[in-house]
């Protein structure tokens, strides 16, 4: 048996599960993504990872700036769907588009809920130092992230791991569990378990003002810091008034006052340990590793990064 869905979803960790739904015979009625918006220097409008996927294969998209308008809710119903499947799509699903689907609406969260509900999952995970993660498909309701788990695959956080790396992982591992979820669903086999109400955290989106470096801060802090904001927003810094992106890091041994270099391969003191930083940008080019970047840029030991 095979169901017909609308996948409702924009950035490019939710195409490796459009993938899966359309290798499994699903038949994709729609596509909800995000309006195209101004990108580049250019400001020329850009389609959505999502969009772009399913465009290439005839699929019809839809991007709606809300789905609060009749129009727009009566259009989704007409559709006529068993199931609606939401990963990041990124606009709040009113009361009649959830229960527009025979079935309701599935999501699919990049945590293990009801920890990090919100915007920014992945980076508020590795920014508190958590040791695993996970992807869950949880039952839509109205409230932010609260419905019912379904199913959940788990994968630790190395100390190695960025943004970009958990993303991926999540993602490939997201379209896996979905696609099983959706085979037990069919045959009546999935438990719906409501979220435990204790351990609830929030991840708030990003703000600029977090992303700059704060030096004073223990050294393991910084260090999670700098890989949950890579490869964006990514953290910052300054040296001789020029904005610097850290974009990985390495926990170091040493000890000095924040933000002092301590040796000649960008070891850098924190408020309790250090350091070191392994890959940066400079404003206005591209990322280099320590040793290029320091090849043009005089960065003396003892310096101080503000």
């Amino acid at each position: 048996m095979t169901l017909r869905l609308a996948f409702m979803g924009s950035p490019a960790f939710g195409i490796p599960t459009l993938e899966a739904l359309i290798a499994a015979g699903h038949e994709i009625a729609c596509v909800y993504s995000q309006p195209p918006r101004p990108a580049g220097r250019g400001k020329k409008e850009r389609l959505t990872p999502v969009h772009e996927f399913a465009a290439a294969r005839g699929i019809e998209v839809r991007t709606p700036k809300s789905l609060k308008k009749p129009p727009e809710q009566e259009a989704f119903a007409a559709l006529n769907l068993d199931l609606a499947i939401v990963v990041a799509y990124g606009l709040i699903l009113p009361k009649p588009i959830l229960d527009a689907p025979k079935r309701g609406a599935l999501n699919l969260h990049g945590s293990l809920l009801p920890r990090w509900r919100g915007a920014a999952p992945i980076q508020r995970a590795i920014m508190a130092g958590d040791k695993i993660t996970g992807v869950q498909v949880m039952r839509m309701e109205e409230g932010l992230d609260t419905g019912a788990i379904l199913s959940t695959a788990t994968t630790p956080i190395d100390f190695d791991d960025t943004t970009s790396t958990v993303h991926d992982r999540l993602s490939a591992i997201g379209a896996t569990l979905m696609r099983d979820t959706l085979e037990k669903f069919e045959r009546g086999e999935t438990t719906e378990t409501p979220q435990s109400e204790e351990g609830v955290t929030y991840a708030h989106k990003i703000t600029p003002a977090e992303a700059r470096i704060d030096w004073t801060r223990p050294a393991r802090d910084v260090d999670a810091m700098i890989r949950g904001l890579s490869p964006a927003p990514s953290a910052w810094f300054e040296l001789e008034g020029v904005r610097v992106k850290a974009l990985l890091s390495r926990l170091g041994q040493g000890s000095g006052a924040p933000g002092e270099v301590l040796d000649d391969d960008l070891l850098i003191a924190c408020g309790e340990g250090a350091v070191r930083l392994i890959t940066v940008q400079r404003e206005g080019r591209g990322p280099l590793a320590a040793d290029v970047f320091l090849r043009g840029q005089t960065v003396p030991v003892g310096a101080r990064l503000a």
